[in-house]
């Protein structure tokens, strides 16, 4: 069953005035192309209506999406709590055993203590500065340190339980940190999620105006 988004083209408005703002859909979000305008009763109807107004960004800039998730990932950060220390150990041990570059970054011994918010901002530091094309981290559930990750800018994280949202997290968000959850799947498990998002190649020409959206929504 195929359950990968498809892109609902996003509205796009040289001016917005109060008649254009009325029949938006409430809770909307909107394009307003770069040196359009709002004028100041539709601003009021639009905060009424809860629409969300971003200014377009060029299409060429550097900063629009972030680090993006080559289509041959040779180097990656992998870090986890003391919940995930085994899984971290077998999923480095697999991806350096295809030739991938792989950085270990904690915890180090299931005894230690270690806070999966801290070890998630870490790895996403590491992607976001270009020290590595992606990151993996592991912890009881994955719910945290996507949580955590998501807060660095430029990063795009997601916790995945299997293969196909491996696949979907991939081709529509160009996913470029990994969570899981070691309560929740099998060490076999995780290495056919990594396997899957790391295989897809992003589909860029489909789904370049959704990471440009993330990336506006990111700045807001």
């Amino acid at each position: 069953m195929e359950i990968c988004l498809t892109e609902v083209e996003m509205k796009r408005f040289q001016i917005i005035t109060e008649v254009e703002a009325r029949v938006l859909d409430i809770g909307s979000t909107v394009e307003l192309i770069r040196g359009g305008r709002v004028t100041p009763l539709a601003r009021d109807t639009l905060k009424m209506r809860r629409v969300t107004v971003l200014e377009s960004v060029d299409a060429d800039s550097s900063e629009m999406t972030g680090p993006s998730v080559s289509d041959y990932v040779r180097t990656l950060a992998v870090g986890a709590d003391q919940s995930g220390v085994t899984f971290k150990t077998e999923l480095i041990r697999y991806l350096r055993s295809q030739g991938r570059t792989v950085h270990d970054l904690g915890a180090f011994d299931a005894k230690d203590k270690v806070d999966c918010l801290d070890v998630a901002a870490t790895v996403a530091l590491a992607v976001a500065r270009g020290e590595v094309e992606a990151g993996i981290v592991i912890d009881q559930t994955g719910i945290g340190s996507a949580i955590s990750a998501n807060k660095i800018k430029g990063v795009r994280a997601a916790m995945v339980q299997n293969e196909q949202l491996a696949t979907c997290a991939q081709e529509d968000y160009d996913v470029n940190v990994l969570t899981l959850g070691a309560s929740l799947i099998n060490v076999e498990q995780a290495r056919a999620i990594v396997d899957a998002w790391l295989a897809v190649v992003l589909r860029r020409s489909n789904y370049r105006r959704r990471l440009e959206k993330l990336s506006r929504l990111e700045q807001s």
